[in-house]
């Protein structure tokens, strides 16, 4: 009992002392004073309309996110924060939910964090410190982008192992947790779906060992496990042994005419006592020493980077930019802290209250279709059915 007050104690402690840069639900019609759509980013007739909704399938009908409305389009959208944000010695968090209601075969549906920019031209050349969601394009391609850009090496750099994503047509939670020891963390629904040092999982620094230049393979290393047996030899005869034979069941068919068919071969076939080209046993090979390992050496080249952990450096914006060959994702619940039990308390007070009543309705719609096209298909047999009975009157 102790225990159980001591951890909730702890957690609103937590949420009491965090700060919030960022929070947005779409809940009020105002949600366009806060957010910038590019202007000069696209064409406009290339540019797709944002749609403020709940969606076909959803928990509560007033709790409305924004979703892309139009097929093979670019989507751009920004908003500011509530003031800069820059992550040293403290936690970064990450969150908002997607859903995609069109079963998205191709698009993006990722967020970007980034400095001072200009809104109106917002778009995919923009510089970002962070970008992080799902991204589909095809049965192959379907992953979690969570891309950090590093200015000592001046490029965006890509996670090393690919991080899963949902592919469904309900709303998922996606959180992305940078930590002040180094460290990350990917959610999907608050379960942790990878988690490791940043170090390890991004080509942040150098190698700390490199292989030493001055040490390659000796001439008189072995490495073959295996060598030919020196007294296994070859069976007198082996290369007489034909590798088709003719076969032996065959007959000459009775229509055969020899005088203006020719004579007449038997078909062949695999020769059961062939064996193929003669090659000797292996042995272990006695002079073997195993495989030869490069030696490493410290690489002068590696620098700690003590402030690795600062993925957010004077953040001021945050914001959409995508492409979507078949519309319908919807954003919604986005928050942007400093303490990840703010963010658990705020998925708590969005998210996890409307994912129930999104499922039974979405259960409830498909259900439908299916009885729908049950019905429609039995329709049709019907009409089939007549059409042939039709004929067959006509005969």
């Amino acid at each position: 009992m102790i225990y159980h007050y001591l951890t909730a104690a702890l957690s609103f402690a937590a949420c009491a002392s965090a700060k919030i840069y960022f929070k947005e639900d779409f809940n009020d019609a105002d949600w366009k004073s806060r957010w910038t759509v590019p202007s000069t980013w696209k064409p406009e007739s290339e540019m797709g309309e944002w749609s403020w909704t709940a969606g076909e399938w959803y928990g509560d009908a007033n709790d409305k996110g924004i979703q892309t409305s139009e097929d093979a389009r670019f989507y751009g959208i920004s908003a500011k924060l509530n003031e800069p944000f820059t992550n040293d010695e403290k936690e970064m968090v990450l969150q908002m939910s997607v859903k995609h209601e069109q079963k998205l075969d191709c698009g993006g549906a990722y967020i970007k964090l980034l400095g001072d920019m200009d809104q109106s031209s917002f778009g995919g050349d923009t510089p970002y410190q962070v970008m992080f969601g799902p991204d589909v394009c095809g049965s192959s391609n379907r992953k979690t982008h969570v891309i950090f850009n590093y200015p000592p090496k001046d490029d965006n750099l890509l996670i090393k192992e690919q991080v899963k994503c949902e592919t469904d047509q309900k709303s998922h939670l996606y959180t992305l947790v940078v930590r002040p020891d180094h460290t990350f963390e990917v959610l999907i629904d608050m379960k942790s779906v990878r988690q490791g040092t940043l170090e390890d999982n991004w080509d942040f620094l150098e190698p700390k060992e490199i292989k030493d230049p001055n040490e390659s393979k000796p001439a008189d290393w072995v490495d073959a496990k295996k060598i030919p047996d020196p007294e296994d030899v070859k069976p007198e005869g082996y290369d007489d042994i034909p590798a088709e034979i003719p076969d032996p069941d065959a007959e000459m068919p009775e229509d055969w005419d020899e005088e203006e068919d020719g004579a007449w071969e038997a078909p062949m076939i695999d020769n059961p006592e062939y064996k193929g080209p003669w090659k000797p046993r292996m042995i272990d090979n006695p002079e073997y020493k195993g495989e030869w390992k490069h030696p490493m050496i410290p690489n002068p080249d590696y620098v700690e980077d003590p402030n690795l952990h600062v993925r957010c450096k004077d953040c001021t914006h945050i914001g959409f930019e995508l492409w979507q060959v078949t519309a319908g994702t919807l954003f919604d619940d986005i928050i942007l802290t400093d303490s990840l039990e703010e963010a658990k308390a705020y998925a708590d007070a969005t998210f996890f209250k409307k994912i129930d009543g999104e499922k039974e309705m979405f259960d409830e719609i498909e259900e439908k279709k299916r009885e729908e096209a049950a019905r429609v298909a039995e329709e049709n047999k019907a009409v089939e059915e007549e059409d042939e009975y039709e004929d067959h009157d006509e005969l």
